[in-house]
């Protein structure tokens, strides 16, 4: 067994119950090692960012998770699946969106996860630059083979937000909503943002790639100075309690897998539960809207998508017009918190 499948091991003892002590002869008897080298683990697993609390002729047990992703731990609480991915962590990366195009470009076996404490060119949609600097956020790529046709696919990056808007709900006090396409607001302020982007072969999208920046539990105050009116974090959302990273992240990537997994075999079902999990968090709806699509400048009002994720945009005069891609402006300030 490796030292990375024993820590992993360790790890996984240490989670099965958490206030209970574990024994170093226990933990070594069981993995075939001695207490020496247990106690080498657990400094291995300490320098990553985990405590311990240990107390002589008794044993560990976990005092606390590290702060930034961790690979093993996120496989442990991730658990196996009928395809469990593979989880790749990084300390810094160009971007994660580009690392999965490399790892797909050399036939990495599908679904994994590429994670990134930190980027240096992050990018969100037209290629605008993404704040990704190492300060409790989340950066993080999902890759697939989906072999559907782009037809099927209108969709996705709709079906992933509003997922996404109902674990975040679940996790901090006050409640998220979508400024379509891909911006996860609270508020008029962002707290993150979705890249999709595939590769079509033929009339088939053979690899598939999505990207999710999100603001955890970093502080304004340490963001640009530009940042600070627009943009918000899940902390400062859940009146300053910090999220654990590895949990959140843990439920996150679930949420996102069991997402992908009835997009692809069940479009109907999921046809109608995005239906309505976008009325209930779309921020647009009923709202005074501009939309700059190409060279065109559209005003009207939102009234939510249709079946193939268009935008219907209201105007003040004349039919509903179809908006397929565009960048979005408010035109007056809105509310989205919960009281």
């Amino acid at each position: 067994m490796s030292g990375h499948d024993l820590e992993t091991s360790i790890l996984r003892a240490l989670l099965e119950d958490r206030a209970r002590f574990i024994s170093g002869e226990h933990l070594a008897e069981n993995l075939g090692i001695t207490r020496v080298a247990v106690w080498q683990h657990l400094q291995k697993l300490r320098a990553e960012g985990f405590e311990f609390e240990a107390i002589r002729n008794v044993g560990y047990r976990i005092a606390s998770l590290p702060e930034s992703p961790h690979a093993a731990l996120l496989r442990i609480l991730v658990g196996p699946r009928k395809h469990t991915p593979t989880i790749i962590v990084h300390e810094t990366l160009d971007s994660t969106n580009d690392e999965a195009t490399r790892q797909l470009a050399a036939n990495c076996p599908t679904p994994f996860i590429v994670i990134s404490r930190a980027q240096t060119k992050g990018r969100g949609r037209f290629g605008r630059p993404w704040h990704s600097r190492e300060n409790g956020n989340l950066y993080i790529t999902f890759a697939f083979r989906p072999r559907a046709t782009p037809s099927h696919m209108q969709t996705f990056t709709l079906w992933m937000g509003v997922n996404i808007c109902d674990l975040v709900t679940a996790h901090v006090k006050n409640t998220p909503g979508i400024k379509w396409p891909n911006d996860l607001l609270f508020g008029t302020r962002k707290a993150g943002g979705m890249l999709t982007e595939a590769r079509i072969d033929a009339d088939q999208i053979r690899d598939l790639i999505f990207g999710l920046g999100l603001n955890i539990n970093s502080a304004p105050a340490g963001w640009p100075a530009e940042l600070r009116p627009v943009a918000t974090s899940l902390v400062e959302q859940n009146d300053g309690a910090p999220l654990d990273m590895n949990i959140f992240t843990a439920a996150l990537i679930t949420r996102i897998l069991d997402a992908y997994e009835q997009f692809i075999d069940e479009p109907e079902a999921t046809a109608a539960t995005l239906a309505a999990l976008w009325k209930k968090h779309d921020l647009l709806r009923g709202k005074p809207i501009t939309i700059l699509s190409g060279n065109e400048r559209l005003t009207g009002i939102a009234g939510g998508i249709d079946p193939e994720g268009s935008l219907i945009l209201k105007p003040e005069s004349g039919r509903p017009q179809k908006v397929r891609a565009g960048e979005v402006t408010l035109e007056k300030k809105t509310e989205g918190l919960k009281d």
